[in-house]
């Protein structure tokens, strides 16, 4: 009897739900939404099945409010988004989906602190995740039809559009295509988006399990679907948490563009002269290029990352082109202490490379040679090799960087496969690193390019799970050349299952190395060309995937070809950056180019621990600090 009761009391939540929300889906069905047709109706259960892989619901909870902006207010019925507030339910139990608010306000309103409160009047959208054998025979047999992609393994979204009566009945309609349309841009955007949400670790309560995040602001780019899109392919989609987040929008925003981020500082700008601690031998006005030497220095008082010579140059800077740039500044080095990596026990400060390698003992000794400008003189992929891994890692105690032998007892289900990681905590832990070691310095450059490949790119990925070959092309290499006993890490972090090449190709490859295969193991080899990359892409082998590590793209003529190929050939392409505002203007060539940020901008969990030099700004920088992607 106990077993019976059971099963039929998980019956019950499973078709009328139980805590947050407002029950199953009501019987609404798309194809009785006037104008709609199966090309636009497939979009949506696939952007639907997109977002239910991330799981939010993992650490969202209704009391977690997003605000959204899709486009202009123009481009939407009223001048005004339709629904520009959400939440996701589920996450402690009941239903699972989200819903779209009217206004926050209407939000806050129905969201009480264990269910949600039916409000007279109050009009929202749900998007809810069934089961499909408990759907209605309506949506069944369109699901079946159509052959709609499921959510996990045997759910899909049912959507309707819900108000409260004022007896606290509820009253059910199907949406519009217009809602529809705004139902798939937040269902894209959030999917990349919520998993960037950073947990402030000082704001939250012991009494809660709520989960407090830090305020978060961030516009990605949309393409709609043939069916949805009307003279615009691409839309840009803000979230921000929480809602009253906001964006300072100048005027000449488009659909396609992104607002500006931080406001100006006032015009009335008192200048204060902060002296700048630096152990550093030297650093340059930001204005006038002078050398100045350590507290002769000066630093903007706002925002405290650009260094000057004289007060006279700071001012002069203020008015030619800080002015607009210091609130960024300023909001750059606020996250400067979220992106140190407090888990490493050795030095993470290189102002002065040299010093820094001869603080660590391995200052011009194997790999380490490229860490600083005393082998300049060295082509690149050339520098003499002594002997062994023990030589090539400069001579470092054995326990203190990888060796070449596989992880032990990394098995899914008795079966072998690719390693997932999710930072260096992981890494060091599985190959028995001791966080005073500095190799993560150097395998920054070959555990980001697994990290595309196995948590960015979702196509190299599956592919790699089924045991096949992955081809990747890496633009722009030239110290990574030397690395190669680095790169032979990601033959063991695959496993025993698929293979990669990884195909090197720029103007730094030497001549007597073009054309020159390196089978740095069985699972990976690395094949060298000289050239530009739209001048040589012709001749080589498809990629699956495109990386550029560090790649400055703001600073070099060349990229220009190569973006323009990158567009054409639509291969997901992924970029890495050393700081935020190499970031940002790296966003500004790519829209320039008619490439759309489809991953956003986020810190990269393997970027470099060791925050590097930067001469004329305070502004961290680390290598392969930060990752964005297009056509992903």
């Amino acid at each position: 009897m106990d077993l019976h009761l059971k099963n039929l009391f998980d019956r019950f939540q499973e078709q009328f739900g139980s805590g947050p929300g407002l029950g199953p889906g009501s019987g609404t069905c798309l194809m009785k939404v006037e104008g709609i047709s199966s090309n636009f109706i497939k979009p949506l259960f696939k952007a639907s099945a997109a977002l239910y892989r991330t799981e939010p619901w993992r650490r969202l909870r209704p009391g977690h409010l997003f605000g959204i902006r899709v486009g202009k207010e123009s481009d939407w019925s009223g001048k005004k988004q339709p629904f520009p507030c959400s939440q996701f339910i589920g996450g402690d139990g009941g239903d699972i989906g989200f819903y779209m608010f009217r206004s926050e306000n209407d939000a806050k309103k129905m969201t009480g602190s264990r269910e949600t409160i039916k409000v007279p009047n109050v009009e929202l959208l749900r998007v809810t995740y069934e089961i499909e054998k408990l759907m209605f025979p309506s949506n069944r047999k369109m699901i079946k039809s159509l052959s709609l992609e499921a959510s996990g393994n045997d759910r899909f979204p049912v959507i309707d559009v819900t108000r409260c009566t004022s007896s606290g009945e509820l009253q059910f309609r199907n949406p519009t295509l217009e809602e529809l349309k705004f139902v798939y841009a937040f269902m894209r955007a959030i999917s990349l988006v919520h998993p960037l949400l950073q947990a402030d670790k000082e704001g939250g309560s012991n009494w809660t399990r709520l989960i407090r995040f830090d305020p978060f602001i961030e516009t990605v780019d949309i393409q709609w679907p043939p069916e949805m899109a009307k003279g615009h392919e691409l839309v840009a989609v803000t979230i921000s948490h929480p809602p009253g987040q906001a964006y300072e929008e100048k005027t000449s925003s488009t659909a396609s563009s992104t607002p500006t981020k931080y406001a100006e500082p006032p015009d009335d700008a008192t200048f204060m002269d902060i002296r700048v601690n630096s152990n550093s031998s030297s650093r340059s006005c930001a204005m006038c290029e002078k050398e100045v030497h350590g507290e002769q220095s000066l630093s903007c008082g706002r925002c405290r990352a650009v260094v000057y010579c004289t007060s006279l140059c700071q001012k002069q800077h203020w008015k030619e082109s800080h002015k607009s740039m210091c609130g960024l500044y300023k909001a750059m080095m606020e996250r400067e202490e979220e992106l140190v990596m407090k888990i490493f026990m050795f030095p993470c400060l290189a102002d002065q490379p040299c010093k820094w390698l001869e603080s660590l003992g391995i200052h011009q000794k194997g790999m380490w040679r490229r860490k600083c400008n005393c082998y300049s003189h060295c082509p690149f992929g050339l520098l003499p090799v002594k002997g062994g891994l023990w030589d090539s890692w400069g001579g470092l105690d054995e326990e203190e960087y990888p060796g070449d032998l596989p992880f032990r007892n990394q098995l899914r289900d008795g079966i072998s496969s690719p390693i997932l990681l999710s930072g260096w905590s992981e890494y060091y832990n599985l190959r028995s690193l001791p966080l005073s070691s500095p190799v993560a310095d150097i395998l920054s450059h070959p555990l980001t390019v697994y990290y595309i490949l196995t948590a960015l790119s979702i196509n190299s990925k599956n592919l790699l799970l089924k045991g096949k070959e992955v081809i990747l092309h890496y633009l722009g290499p030239e110290g990574e050349m030397d690395w190669m006993p680095a790169f032979a890490e990601i033959s063991h972090l695959l496993n025993g299952l698929g293979n990669i090449q990884i195909v090197m190709v720029g103007p730094e490859v030497p001549t007597s190395l073009s054309g020159t295969t390196s089978g740095i193991s069985s699972r990976v080899r690395v094949n060298l060309v000289r050239g530009v990359y739209q001048e040589e892409a012709t001749y080589l082998p498809s990629p699956h995937v495109i990386v550029a590590l560090n790649c400055a793209l703001d600073r070099y003529s060349n990229w220009g070809g190569a973006l323009d190929l990158i567009k054409a050939i639509g291969v997901p392409a992924f970029f890495t950056e050393q700081s935020e505002i190499l970031c940002a203007n790296a966003k500004q060539v790519l829209r320039g180019a008619g490439l759309h940020i489809t991953h956003p901008v986020a810190p990269n969990p393997f970027r470099s621990p060791v925050k590097n030099h930067n001469s004329s700004t305070n502004l961290p920088s680390y290598s392969n600090g930060f990752v964005l992607g297009v056509n992903t």
